[in-house]
Order: C-alpha cells, then sequence, then structure tokens
C-alpha cells in the first residue's frame, strides 16, 4: 500500500476511535481523558517537511473539534505537538538515523528509551495546552495537575498497547 493511502485511511481511524469509541466511553474518573488520537501527528514520517505536520497537525485537530464540538481545543493542541515534534524528533534522534530512514519514528527508528520519552514529552505537552486552553472549568491547580498528569498516563498506556498490537518490535541489527 502506498505511504498517502496508508496516512489517509491511520487518519480516518485515528479520528472515529477518538471521537466514536473513546469519547463515548464511561467516564473512568473525573481526571482521566483517553485521548490517542495525536499519535498520528507522532507518527508522521520522519521525511515530512514542518509547514506539512502543521497543517496536517491543524486538520487532524480541527477534525475532532467538529465532531468533539470543541471550538479550537484539539486544533491548538495539535498543533503544538506538530511544532514540537520536530524538535524532540531532532534531540531524541541520531542524525544518520533519520537520514537512513526514510520512515516514521517507533521503537524500532528510535529505540524504546528516545521513543518512550518522546511519546511522553507529546503527551505532556498536549494534555498541558488543552487543560490550559479549558482552563475556565478547572476548579484549582490540584484538579489541574490532577487532570494533565492521570490523562497523559492513561494516555500513554493506551498508545503503549497500540505499539504493541500493531507495530511489534522487532531488534535492530548490530544490537
Amino acid at each position: 500500500m502506498s505511504e498517502p493511502i496508508k496516512l489517509i485511511l491511520r487518519f480516518i481511524l485515528f479520528v472515529l476511535v477518538q471521537a466514536l469509541v473513546l469519547n463515548n466511553m464511561p467516564p473512568i474518573h473525573r481526571f482521566i481523558i483517553p485521548y490517542v488520537y495525536f499519535l498520528y501527528i507522532l507518527w508522521l514520517p520522519f521525511s515530512m517537511k514542518r509547514n506539512t505536520v502543521l497543517f496536517v497537525s491543524f486538520f487532524l485537530g480541527f477534525t475532532l473539534d467538529i465532531f468533539l464540538k470543541t471550538p479550537g481545543l484539539n486544533a491548538a493542541a495539535c498543533v503544538l505537538v506538530g511544532y514540537f515534534r520536530g524538535f524532540l524528533i531532532s534531540l531524541l534522534v541520531p542524525r544518520e538515523t533519520k537520514e537512513l530512514n526514510n520512515g516514521s519514528p517507533s521503537i524500532r527508528s528510535m529505540g524504546i528509551t528516545s521513543y518512550a520519552i518522546y511519546i511522553i514529552i507529546s503527551a505532556l505537552v498536549h494534555f498541558i495546552w488543552l487543560t490550559i486552553l479549558d482552563w475556565m472549568n478547572i476548579d484549582g491547580l490540584g484538579y489541574f495537575t490532577g487532570k494533565v498528569l492521570l490523562s497523559t498516563l492513561y494516555s500513554v498506556v493506551l498508545i503503549a498497547i497500540i505499539e504493541l498490537l500493531f507495530r511489534p518490535i522487532r531488534k535492530r541489527e548490530g544490537y
């Protein structure tokens, strides 16, 4: 399957799972809101230019905002994640790896430690910004901190499960 078709199908799948499944789950706790849709941004190819990543990020967030009736919240959070994505990749992935591997960020291409840091920082950025934008509904700093940390933890666990199911770990050559 060609890369553009795979990206389009993955986009549709992430939007549908987030909007129709995760957002309709009964609440686990008032702090925990499962979001995994931003993983789509994190899985975009290394070779994609920053402007394209930002446009795709905005489109993903805007699409979810339409489904969830949240005017601009998800679009803003997605654009911020898309913006920081390039910086995180440049910090966590050796330059020669990006040039040799025309793929996308994964455990296989980045290594488990770098990939875990990449996912956790991205999830924190996403939830901090999303919660700040929704600040008017927050009762205080404890609520803000609890919501960010527990939603991040829950989403990172879901992302790890998705990784194990759809992107199996293969040993890298030479290790």
